[in-house]
């Protein structure tokens, strides 16, 4: 039995996709590997090929016509024959040593019949462009190395929110919450984490910093130019991710409800900040019609949400945003480095 399918979702990744390949191959007969090649225009499906052919029980490749990030991520579900499922970039890569570690606990977990349907590890931003790296870990929030719920968890620092570098879901925990990512659309990482949660009974913690998340090149999907001018992606994202708060109010866990209201501010904040930088008459009206969106889908959890610190501050407009908004997050952004 496979313990964990690693996807790797390929756009014309031909000039660093084996090296995150690479990093997953000592994983063994524990793993699969599925390289997506989502319809790419360099040697990407070749090298997927390439890979496939010399570990036949290991790695497989697919190719498809270009449906984006998340359609890759959904290729990779469709596909998957592991126990848990990670989506690792291609121009990201694992700890050798600490994926053998949790690939070990997992087993040894799943064995005693006691699989959690969430594992969480650290992630580590690792900076091209000044070589410096900063790591993301959960030792004050989280119980670590056993088995816990949502009422065993602390308070998440802004920083430290779960986003898919950190978390392994079961995998047919993920297939019974119906996850399907939108095509051709970036930024779907949040909603990759966010709509399982409320069916996520159990997690592990394990301190070890796993996941390398590359920052520094120019046309990355985070860069403060590309997200702005992909903001109408970041925007539906939201609107996904506010559909599924509809029934936080029924969550068993109040600190699971509190966790993804929290985490809704965030992205509510963070697009109407780069709605602010624009500072263009249309992206301004965006940023009243996303918090309109909220009022008329879920009227207590906008009142909940604007008038708490974070939704205040990105809701100041003209020339006080410009001087309290803008800067506070180019400090925010120079501090934690997330893009």
């Amino acid at each position: 039995m496979k313990i964990i399918t690693f996807a790797i979702p390929c756009y014309n990744s031909a000039d660093y996709m084996e090296h995150c390949i690479e990093t997953l191959l000592p994983g063994g007969e524990n793993v699969e590997i599925i390289i997506v090649d989502d319809g790419s225009k360099d040697a990407t499906g070749k090298i997927a090929d390439s890979y496939a052919s010399r570990y036949p029980g290991i790695v497989k490749a697919i190719h498809q016509e270009n449906g984006g990030h998340g359609e890759g991520v959904n290729t990779g579900l469709k596909n998957a024959a592991g126990l848990y499922y990670k989506v690792v970039d291609s121009d990201d890569w694992l700890d050798v040593s600490g994926m053998l570690k949790v690939i070990s606990v997992l087993k040894e977990l799943y064995e005693k019949g006691t699989a959690p349907d969430m594992m969480v590890c650290n992630y580590v931003y690792e900076h091209s462009i000044d070589n410096s790296s900063h790591v993301v870990d959960y030792k004050n929030v989280l119980p670590q190395d056993r088995i816990f719920g949502w009422d065993d968890i602390g308070s998440f620092k802004p920083s430290q929110y779960l986003l898919m570098h950190s978390v392994i879901y079961r995998t047919e925990l993920l297939r019974e919450c119906g996850l399907i990512l939108p095509k051709h659309t970036f930024y779907v990482d949040n909603l990759f984490v966010y709509k399982p949660l409320p069916y996520v009974k159990t997690l592990c913690y394990m301190d070890i910093d796993l996941y390398r998340y590359f920052i520094g090149r120019q046309d990355q999907s985070v860069n403060e130019q590309v997200m702005i001018k992909r903001i109408d992606q970041q925007i539906y994202v939201n609107k996904l991710m506010i559909d599924s708060c509809n029934s936080l109010d029924n969550l068993q866990s109040r600190r699971l409800s509190n966790y993804m209201m929290n985490y809704l501010s965030m992205m509510m904040t963070i697009s109407s900040v780069f709605l602010q930088i624009s500072a263009t008459k249309e992206n301004l009206q965006k940023k009243t019609d996303l918090w309109s969106y909220l009022k008329e889908s879920n009227g207590k959890l906008y009142f909940r949400l604007r008038y708490r610190f974070l939704g205040a501050i990105s809701n100041l407009s003209g020339r006080t945003a410009r001087v309290i908004t803008i800067p506070l997050y180019r400090l925010t952004r120079k501090i934690y480095k997330f893009n």
